[in-house]
């Protein structure tokens, strides 16, 4: 019987292996979300990587993800579009980077609009 190729540590069963004496397990701290007025966000126009499909991304987001999701589900029922969170970013279907900029400003965000 061949072995199962382990392509990640997850695959180990959530351990993790140290030959440290002074290692200690890191937990995940909750990152605290800035201000509005302290936040710099970047609206970007993107079509890469999905089908040739276009989508408004906001980059630079600083809290937790709670939050994060609670900007993105604001900015998808204002321009009345899906949309979802992924890797700290607000991706936003089709080209709605100026109202999302009004949006956000309207909200207290500092934006900047980045690309063409």
């Amino acid at each position: 019987m061949a072995k199962k190729k382990l392509n990640s540590l997850e695959d180990l069963g959530g351990f993790v292996f140290s030959t440290n004496d002074d290692f200690e397990l890191h937990t995940e701290t909750v990152e605290e979300t800035l201000a509005p007025n302290e936040q710099q966000l970047e609206a970007h126009f993107s079509n890469k990587g999905r089908g040739g499909k276009i989508v408004t991304v906001v980059k630079g987001f600083v809290g937790n993800e709670d939050d994060l999701k609670a900007l993105a589900k604001l900015l998808k029922v204002k321009c009345g579009v899906g949309g979802s969170v992924k890797d700290n970013e607000i991706i936003i279907q089709g080209n709605y980077r100026d109202k999302i900029i009004q949006i956000l400003q309207k909200e207290g965000y500092q934006v900047k609009r980045v690309g063409g």
